[in-house]
C-alpha cells in the first residue's frame, strides 16, 4: 500500500494485484478489504457523503475493469488515489463548473516542516476542521496523515511536484491550526 508497510505487507499486496490481474476475485475482495475504508475516507474529504459514496463505487468499477493494464503491482495504491481523486474532481467540477483546482502559482518549497502531533481527544475537531479547508489541502493532509503516503506518492496522486505537496502540506496544516485555534476559543 505505502514505502511505510512492511515487507511482507508489500509482498502480500503486490500478490494480491497480481492474482487480481489473473481474474481471482477474492484477491479482489482482499484488496477491496484493504483500501475500502480510507479510500471512502479519503473521498469523504473532498466531496460530501452521498457523492463520496458514489464516487467510491466507481472507483471500484474502475479498478476493476482497468487492473490488467497497471504496470507496476507495487504501485497500487497510488494508482487507486489517482482514479479516486479524478473522479472526485469531476464531480467537483460537475457541481460548480470548475475543474481540479490549478497549481499553487508560485508555489514555494516549504520546507521540512515537521508533522505535528494531534492527541487522540482532537479527533473529531481536526475532522470538523478539515470541512473547512479547501478540497487540495485537505486531501494532502489525508494522504499524508491518514494513508501514510510519501510526499513522492502524493505529487503522483495530485499530480504536481514534490515542492507542491510540501508547500500544501505546509499551509493546510498551518490552516488547520488556525482553525483549531479559533474551535477552542
Amino acid at each position: 500500500m505505502t514505502d511505510l508497510m512492511n515487507p511482507i505487507d508489500q509482498a502480500l499486496e503486490r500478490l494480491l494485484v497480481l492474482k487480481c490481474q489473473l481474474g481471482d476475485r477474492g484477491a479482489l475482495e482482499e484488496l477491496f478489504q484493504r483500501h475500502n475504508p480510507r479510500l471512502g475516507y479519503y473521498l469523504r474529504r473532498l466531496l460530501d457523503r452521498d457523492d463520496a459514496g458514489d464516487v467510491q463505487q466507481e472507483v471500484w468499477l474502475t479498478v476493476i475493469r482497468q487492473i490488467g493494464r497497471l504496470r507496476s503491482p507495487a504501485a497500487f495504491a497510488v494508482w487507486l488515489y489517482r482514479i479516486a481523486r479524478s473522479k472526485a474532481y469531476n464531480q467537483l467540477a460537475g457541481q460548480r463548473r470548475g475543474g481540479p483546482p490549478e497549481q499553487e502559482a508560485g508555489a514555494q518549497e516549504a520546507g521540512t516542516d515537521e508533522e505535528a502531533e494531534f492527541s487522540p481527544a482532537d479527533a473529531a475537531r481536526i475532522h470538523e476542521g478539515l470541512k473547512t479547508l479547501t478540497p487540495e489541502h485537505r486531501e494532502v493532509l489525508v494522504l499524508r496523515f491518514m494513508d501514510d503516503l510519501s510526499y513522492e506518492q502524493i505529487a503522483e496522486v495530485v499530480g504536481c511536484g514534490v515542492g507542491t505537496v510540501r508547500s500544501r502540506l505546509h499551509y493546510a496544516k498551518r490552516l488547520l491550526r488556525r482553525q483549531l485555534e479559533n474551535q477552542h476559543e
